[in-house]
């Protein structure tokens, strides 16, 4: 009774799987600030149409975390909000961009990263902690969707043309912001 959630079936060594978990945390949670971050940037350059996607990605990893804390909860965890050390737990940077194309560079490069840091949590947690791989799978596949809808943003930048985020010209393809 006193092991919560950490069933027979979660076979892994339950403080591991709460330390990986509290890295994913810290990962959702520089994703949320850069994502946030990207989305005033664009609305200061009159992109409401990529505003909003960074702003929906911003909303999912958000959920993510709180799924992610929920689970840690489940096994006995304290999750691990505070900013002191974030930077060494989580999983990917969050370097800033001058213009819109390194914006959506960056992001995509975060995704990626992260894509690659799940795979290996999900791999890792196997038959062990069958709800954490699941959990962790449902994010991943969120995580990839992420990723294609960020390569499509690329299409959209003319190729000569690159945003300033400090308000400087350009546009994107097919619209007259």
């Amino acid at each position: 009774m006193e092991k919560g959630a950490a069933t027979r079936g979660c076979q892994g060594e339950v403080k591991i799987v709460v330390r990986v978990l509290s890295e994913a945390l810290a990962t959702e949670l520089v994703c949320v600030s850069r994502y946030k971050h990207h989305h005033e940037l664009a609305k200061s350059i009159h992109s409401q149409a990529v505003a909003a996607q960074f702003l929906e990605h911003a909303n999912e990893e958000r959920r993510h975390a709180d799924q992610i804390v929920e689970r840690i909860r489940q096994l006995g965890g304290k999750p691990n909000f505070s900013p002191h050390g974030m930077f060494t737990r989580r999983h990917s940077e969050d370097v800033g961009g001058e213009t819109f194309f390194d914006m959506i560079r960056e992001d995509l490069l975060a995704e990626r990263i992260i894509i690659e840091c799940y795979s290996e949590i999900v791999g890792y947690l196997g038959d062990t902690d069958p709800a954490s791989r699941w959990m962790m799978g449902a994010v991943l596949g969120n995580e990839e969707q992420h990723a294609a809808e960020i390569t499509s943003l690329f299409e959209t930048i003319e190729p000569d043309e690159r945003w300033s985020a400090r308000g400087a010209g350009g546009r994107l393809r097919g619209h007259g912001y």
